[in-house]
């Protein structure tokens, strides 16, 4: 009897014992499961502020592109992007990057030169990523610029080759003596590519000649002078131009005047023929960059400018309508 007893008392102590393990399985599986919950709501989130300085195919095209590429790299639910667009005035500019700095956003991508000289004198402190920006050196007054800017700026360069863009005009018009140069004075890094190309077609005995307007207002004007005193009319990556293209293409159409563009934009609206880059992939690097700098996987003052690959291309509707026939290895525009 008393061992019955104790075989009883044995099996229910063994019994409980298991049913105590097994509660703390049971309880450790849940902390588990509760602790991976708090991970994936604990995830970094991230405010990105962009400053694009004015409407047209190139910036918009930028803009779009570091968009999707911030979403596929740090996922979309993680991520706020605050797109302001500055109306291509300077003191806009200013505005726009100054509220981002009072919001403490994680990180400013500054589309155009004005934008990213905006956001550099704005703040030391927060990374500021540039795109649809030629020249960094010209931009911010960097001597003998290396290729990185250093400190808390980066980003990507819509640079063609300047000299190539010159040659475009000689390869297609061999006959020109008189190339006029279109640009906004306003825009230091279409100063710069203005000279570049200046200096080149000088030197193969081209007479250049400027022909610059300070603001939107003068474009009609300043595009009428030039389009009747040149054979030949050569735009920059010009953020004004680019917004007027409507009004430069109805005149020198009529002027039979051709444009050689630096940038595609440009050249679908009023131009035969350009060395451009994907404004699109130029934004979606600038992207990539901005998750790196953002995750901690780069150090923003030591990563180098990007640059993309150009290629020839030429406007068949505009080629068409002043009898130019591209030479071979020119991709048509769609």
């Amino acid at each position: 009897m008393k061992k019955n007893i104790t075989r009883r008392l044995m099996t229910a102590l063994l019994a409980a014992v298991m049913c105590v393990s097994m509660a703390a399985c049971g309880s450790k599986t849940d902390d588990t499961k509760t602790d991976d919950t708090g991970d994936a709501d604990s995830a970094k989130k991230y405010t990105i502020g962009v400053c694009q300085l004015v409407t047209h195919d190139a910036l918009d095209a930028a803009t779009q592109g570091f968009i999707d590429a911030v979403k596929d790299k740090l996922g979309e639910e993680n991520v706020t992007i605050d797109v302001q667009n500055a109306a291509n005035d300077q003191n806009v500019c200013t505005t726009i990057v100054n509220t981002f700095v009072s919001k403490k956003v994680d990180l400013i991508m500054a589309n155009a030169t004005p934008a990213l000289q905006a956001a550099y004198n704005a703040t030391a402190e927060i990374p500021i990523l540039g795109t649809s920006v030629t020249e960094y050196g010209v931009a911010l007054g960097i001597d003998n610029f290396s290729g990185t800017v250093g400190g808390n700026v980066s980003g990507t360069s819509d640079l063609a080759p300047l000299t190539e863009q010159a040659d475009m005009i000689l390869e297609l018009l061999p006959e020109t003596k008189t190339v006029g140069l279109l640009y906004c004075s306003a825009e230091p890094n279409s100063e710069y590519q203005v000279q570049v190309v200046e200096e080149y077609l000088t030197g193969k005995g081209i007479t250049c000649t400027r022909y610059s307007f300070s603001d939107s207002n003068d474009v009609a004007a300043v595009t009428t002078k030039a389009a009747a005193d040149s054979d030949v009319i050569y735009i920059p990556t010009d953020n004004t131009a680019a917004s007027c293209t409507e009004t430069i293409g109805s005149i020198v159409l009529n002027a039979k005047t051709p444009v050689v563009a630096g940038e595609k934009g440009i050249c679908t609206g009023c131009g035969v023929a350009t060395l451009s880059i994907s404004y699109y992939d130029l934004g979606y690097k600038t992207g990539e960059m901005a998750a790196q700098v953002l995750t901690g996987e780069a150090d923003i003052a030591e990563m180098p400018i990007q640059y993309a690959p150009a290629a020839k291309m030429y406007n068949p509707t505009m080629c068409e309508a002043l009898g130019i026939t591209a030479p071979e290895g020119y991709e048509a525009m769609e």
